[in-house]
């Protein structure tokens, strides 16, 4: 796995009580990791200091998976 993956298990973490193991590119937030909006919010707000970059509320709109951030960042750094 890519190192921005691996930071981005240990970003949702700190948000989302689950096991680092058990978040996969296609996990849902919501629905499979159990993320709240405001977890979400919190989550887009600790990857946007990590890497220096600001996310649109449009680009967050259309966050619903954990590879959707990897594709966002892929995008952006």
């Amino acid at each position: 796995m890519s190192e921005m993956f691996e930071i981005l298990k240990e970003i949702i973490c700190e948000y989302v009580e689950v096991d680092p193991d058990d978040i996969k590119e296609d996990s849902s937030l919501r629905y499979d990791l159990g993320a709240t909006s405001f977890d979400l919010m919190n989550i887009a707000g600790a990857v946007e200091e990590r890497f220096e970059l600001s996310v649109t509320d449009n680009s967050l709109k259309k966050i619903k998976t954990v590879g959707d951030i990897a594709e966002l960042l892929a995008e952006k750094v």
